[in-house]
């Protein structure tokens, strides 16, 4: 029997590549999460350097309660399994009448994973309605196969390289995820998705968490790395890493440091030009 999803959410995960909304937690904690990270956005002059890499986690405390907690978890594993472990995570801020959007991709292009494993879990942090940005998904795309896409380094553009499908993509039939405060999506990592620029008064946040199994492994480098959330590791593929202890505590820096000289050149192997954000940035 399934943790969190009923039979009905995972046999949709397994036919159309995503279901949403599952609530994880109350808006009180969502708001809890939210201010965390806004203090930490604040105390920084500014969250996009490093709020964009793939790692918070291992800087921010309230980034690795996200990501290890015990609700997503359940939903995740109704998934892929008991065996977790995470590979990264983003932030996807959109301000008060942003033009910042998503365009349509599937992250499995550039990540360099082995199977199609993997999903995102994706957590609601401030309304995501389809007038702020909400995602947006092409139902069933998950079982095409790995479609060609093409640079555009758009500023605009969330996504590192700006990457987009490179074929047409019919609109007519995009699901919406509108998702409230402490609700997630989950989608898999072939799936066809975007989001709109946010027309309204209040930002758009949304933490983006990356979760594989145990036996994928990375095809664009000898090693990377991941945090095990939950279960046993009897493969060997990912190097462990370590939550800190507190925020942007010495042994948390060294840690991300460590831990991102392992990711260089993963993500950015082949891409033509300079990517419109840092090098340290999520690949979607």
């Amino acid at each position: 029997m399934p943790k969190l999803l009923s039979e009905q959410q995972v046999n949709q995960y397994n036919t159309d590549g995503y279901v949403a909304p599952i609530p994880v937690m109350g808006a009180d904690e969502a708001l809890s999460y939210r201010r965390r990270f806004e203090a930490y956005e604040e105390a920084q002059g500014g969250w996009y350097e490093l709020s964009k890499g793939q790692k918070l986690y291992l800087l921010q405390t309230w980034a690795a309660e996200l990501v290890s907690h015990p609700k997503i978890l359940d939903a995740v594993e109704d998934v892929l399994g008991p065996d977790i472990l995470a590979w990264g995570c983003s932030l996807f801020v959109k301000d008060a009448h942003d033009p910042g959007f998503v365009s349509w991709h599937q992250d499995a292009t550039y990540w360099g994973l082995s199977k199609p494993d993997v999903l995102t879990a994706w957590v609601a942090l401030s309304p995501a309605t389809v007038a702020s940005g909400c995602m947006k998904v092409i139902p069933g795309s998950h079982k095409w196969d790995q479609i060609a896409h093409r640079d555009t380094l758009d500023k605009n553009n969330l996504l590192t390289r700006g990457q987009e499908l490179a074929v047409e993509v019919n609109e007519d039939e995009a699901a919406y995820m509108p998702l409230n405060p402490g609700e997630v999506s989950l989608h898999h990592v072939l799936i066809a998705h975007g989001s709109t620029p946010n027309t309204t008064d209040d930002r758009r946040i949304g933490f983006a968490i990356r979760y594989i199994r145990p036996d994928v492994s990375q095809v664009n480098a000898d090693k990377d790395c991941a945090w095990l959330v939950r279960g046993t590791d009897n493969h060997g593929n990912f190097i462990h890493e370590t939550p800190p202890d507190s925020d942007m505590d010495e042994a948390a820096l060294a840690e991300y440091a460590r831990i991102m000289k392992l990711r260089q050149g993963i993500l950015y192997k082949g891409v033509q030009g300079k990517p419109a954000h840092t090098e340290l940035d999520t690949a979607s």
